[in-house]
């Protein structure tokens, strides 16, 4: 990690690059070394932020400093006013009717979330090995592979009520116990990143924002249940997601996390990534199994309601958010997690906010959370005086929420009434 004074975060998600923060890092860069402060300030580029209706975004530390849609032109205010003489741009941070907000903990979009998924998207540079191990990467890895026995790691995901966020559901505990108690000499571990709903981009912003995070879940339940390999099935619309995660695998067999004897425990592994050709059906298990064999993405039967199979061998194909929060499971505790969410699902749930709402982005929110609040307190409620009309949860799966409204000129407070 950077001993620099000033840690300079921007968001470098697929929203915030395709406004222009790439090149106001790089604008950055011109101006710090034109009041010769480089030294200074530790630019960082991070995953999503979340409120992707602001971008491009960026945070200031040590301050917290959250600033809204940043132009290259700005850059050079930035570093004379905070930079040089101590004083926050208030034109650039988010305003209320009562104050400018500053500080980025202060902001509302972020004050009912609970970040565990993304506990580290917007807060760590996405392609830095050493920044992930400095918040605890890999902790949970070297955990369950020197202390735990295979069953002792299924038994705790069991305890926490993890359940499947890919739309279905299903008990993730379940899934592992069936493969891990198969004889199979060789088995696998799918990791479902073939996100195909319009509006969503949940799974492509883990992937983007902490691929190692991912990559440490996918190896937990690969000891779980006896897999020495393991796939991640990437539509091929996700460019930036599919290089952090190659460079993510690269990393982690460069310093011996990954390959063979991993942390001394005889436990071996390997991954490597398939590209999707953008076929909605390969979402569906059997259907993306084909289309990594090589063959027709379509959907068959199984064997077994519950087991799959890659090239005749037991499969499990968890979806990216499932993974994504194996490890913090493990550090913090499976009591820990299930203290979040309602009494049949636990923990959290990630969504995109899209539609005629203020704040669009990527949430995390505990289950359980009621639409009125993820739409209005969170969300922001309508653009404008309009009437809350209709929203669409999931799409043909899970994970993404679009809102609409009716023009018909009511104010805020009234259509925030008409959702339970």
């Amino acid at each position: 990690m950077s001993l620099k004074r000033i840690d300079l975060l921007i968001c470098c998600g697929s929203g915030c690059v395709s406004a222009g923060s790439l090149k106001i890092k790089e604008r950055f860069h011109e101006v710090l070394a034109e009041h010769n402060i480089t030294s200074e300030v530790n630019i960082i580029e991070t995953g999503c932020m979340g409120p992707c209706d602001y971008g491009p975004v960026m945070v200031i530390y040590p301050e917290g400093i959250f600033y809204k849609k940043v132009t290259v032109d700005d850059v050079a205010e930035i570093v004379s006013e905070h930079f040089v003489k101590g004083r926050p741009v208030s034109r650039l941070m988010l305003h209320d009717e009562e104050k400018a907000i500053a500080a980025q903990k202060d902001v509302p979009f972020y004050q009912k979330q609970v970040k565990v998924a993304l506990e580290n998207c917007g807060y760590i540079d996405p392609e830095s090995l050493d920044e992930y191990i400095a918040t605890g990467g890999y902790e949970a890895l070297g955990t369950v592979l020197t202390e735990m026995k295979p069953q002792d790691v299924i038994d705790l995901i069991k305890e926490s009520g993890l359940r499947g966020r890919g739309g279905g559901g299903f008990p993730t505990h379940i899934k592992w116990q069936m493969v891990h108690d198969n004889k199979a000499d060789e088995k696998y571990i799918i990791c479902n990143g073939d996100e195909g709903d319009p509006g969503a981009f949940m799974d492509r912003s883990l992937l983007e924002g902490d691929p190692h995070r991912i990559l440490e879940g996918m190896m937990i339940a690969a000891y779980a249940m006896g897999a020495t390999n393991g796939f991640f099935y990437i539509r091929a619309e996700y460019p930036l997601a599919i290089k952090r995660i190659k460079m993510a695998i690269e990393q982690a067999k460069e310093v011996g996390l990954m390959g063979k004897d991993i942390f001394g425990s005889g436990f071996c592994f390997d991954a490597e990534v398939r590209t999707g050709a953008g076929a909605f059906v390969c979402g569906e298990e059997m259907a993306l199994i084909h289309s990594i064999e090589g063959m027709r993405g379509n959907p068959t039967p199984k064997l077994h309601i519950l087991l799959c199979r890659s090239w005749g061998k037991p499969t499990v194909v968890n979806n990216v958010e499932t993974i994504g929060n194996i490890p913090t499971i493990f550090r913090k505790g499976a009591e820990w997690f299930s203290s979040m969410g309602t009494e049949k699902s636990k923990g959290t749930k990630v969504f995109a906010l899209t539609g005629d709402i203020k704040n669009t982005g990527l949430v995390e929110v505990p289950m359980g959370i009621t639409l009125r609040e993820l739409i209005f307190d969170v969300g922001g409620g309508m653009i404008g005086n309009h009437k809350f009309k209709a929203v669409q949860l999931g799409g043909p799966s899970g994970g993404c929420l679009t809102v609409d409204h009716l023009d018909t000129g009511v104010d805020y407070e009234s259509s925030k009434n008409a959702v339970p």
